[in-house]
């Protein structure tokens, strides 16, 4: 019983870390490629390939959080909470 479900929560969590990557990868690649150097940034492609590997890192070990999960999970984050408000803010202008 009780591994059943620390199985069915690390599922859960893998399938929202895959939506958040899915997300910030799909987000990246929408946006210009000068707004990333604009806010003192890694490049586009950078980020672009930071976020496939992290996607590639997801799915080697689906359904569960391994290492590779982790490296990603933070790579992820690090790209919604710091790059992506940044990019945002340079191309809408500030929201007030």
């Amino acid at each position: 019983m009780v591994n059943g479900m620390t199985s069915l929560i690390l599922l859960i969590l893998w399938i929202g870390a895959l939506g958040a990557t899915v997300f910030a990868l799909i987000h990246a690649v929408r946006q210009r490629s000068d707004a990333f150097t604009a806010v003192d940034k890694m490049t586009k492609p950078i980020w672009l390939a930071i976020l496939g590997g992290a996607l590639v890192f997801l799915l080697i070990g689906i359904g569960g959080l391994g290492l590779l999960s982790f490296i990603a999970i933070i790579a992820t984050g690090v790209y919604l909470a710091d790059v992506r408000p940044k990019v945002d803010e340079v191309q809408r202008g500030p929201r007030w």
